[in-house]
């Protein structure tokens, strides 16, 4: 039996599906700010941000599971050694980001003594009502989540470096099977 030559299904759906919801992610955080805050409109975005985020969490831990029992695709023609070790650390990053972010929203979110939820089904408060602490924390993930556009472009540059410039497979091993 050969090796494959793609990801399997699952990881590719689980990651342009996360690729979807950052977006989404993202855009309600830039774009709420235009309406008044207590506009149904600016709640509705910051309850798209927050539950899409949640949803990150969750996708990444399904995505982390399934690395663990489906090993990646080789690259053709292998890349060389310092382009693993930066691709290792740009990935620790990543996932650092999409775990850390939603975390510290949800710990925040519990400081100011909100009520966090993930499309409507309400969440347990991480921690007691502290707003000087709560404060320090969004202020966290906001810092991370402006790194995350750096670190998403990074990403999307190298994949493209792989297709257009080194022209291996690395790009591909992740696309949709075309029937």
């Amino acid at each position: 039996m050969s090796a494959p030559s793609q990801y399997s299904r699952l990881s590719i759906g689980l990651h342009w599906l996360t690729l979807l919801l950052i977006i989404v992610v993202y855009a309600m955080a830039e774009l709420k700010g235009f309406f008044p805050k207590d506009s149904s409109t600016h709640a509705t975005m910051k309850m798209l941000h927050s539950s899409c985020g949640l949803t990150i969490l969750t996708l990444t831990a399904i995505r982390l599971v399934a690395r663990i029992f489906q090993h990646a695709p080789a690259i053709y023609p292998a890349p060389a050694p310092w382009e693993n070790l930066l691709a290792k650390l740009m990935h620790i990053a990543l996932y650092a980001m999409l775990i850390g972010l939603p975390l510290l929203a949800w710990f925040a979110i519990s400081a100011f003594g909100g009520s966090p939820s993930i499309w409507g089904i309400p969440l347990p408060a991480l921690t007691t009502e502290n707003k000087d602490l709560a404060t320090s924390v969004i202020g966290a993930h906001k810092l991370i989540a402006n790194i995350g556009y750096g670190l998403i472009g990074l990403h999307v540059l190298a994949a493209l470096k792989h297709h257009y410039i080194s022209r291996d497979n690395t790009l591909r091993r992740m696309l949709p099977a075309r029937s």
